[in-house]
């Protein structure tokens, strides 16, 4: 490629995030690890280092989240962004965890007809993208509908 001066430039693909930051978020990203004051008793999703309501008074936990929860929230992309077209439409909702924190994931294998607010899901393990043939390749958590069963 050339720029205005004619000289030649090298167009360089930048992944999505760096390996570092990729591998500091394997506990939240894998086993959906989060965080719990032990003296105010409130979770949090992602992990906090710190307690926003009891401040230095707080001890923070590591606190591993069951993956289940309700709809609370959703809307069907149409357009997904760059690294996401090739799923598009797909259905993005905020799921209330039973634990309390609330999250943006993927609901997978349905279209916006199938959900509503209010119903059940749990969290699966999923591909989320790559950033080329060679590169990274993203796993971690996405939800999944629970089917009630008819009597």
């Amino acid at each position: 490629m050339k720029c205005r001066t004619g000289t030649n430039l090298e167009v360089v693909f930048m992944p999505s995030e760096n390996l570092a930051i990729t591998w500091r978020r394997l506990p939240e990203r894998y086993r959906l690890t989060g965080s719990a004051c032990e003296n105010c008793k409130t979770n949090y999703f992602p992990t906090r280092k710190l307690c926003p309501k009891c401040r230095r008074k707080g001890r923070v936990a590591t606190k591993q989240f069951s993956g289940k929860g309700t709809v609370y929230s959703f809307t069907e992309v149409a357009s997904g962004p760059a690294g996401f077209e090739l799923e598009s439409p797909y259905v993005l909702a905020i799921i209330e965890l039973e634990e309390g924190p609330r999250l943006t994931a993927q609901i997978v294998g349905i279209s916006e007809k199938d959900v509503k607010i209010g119903d059940s899901v749990e969290m699966v393990f999923r591909k989320i993208q790559e950033d080329s043939a060679e590169g990274l390749i993203h796993y971690g958590y996405k939800f999944r509908l629970l089917r009630k069963k008819s009597a």
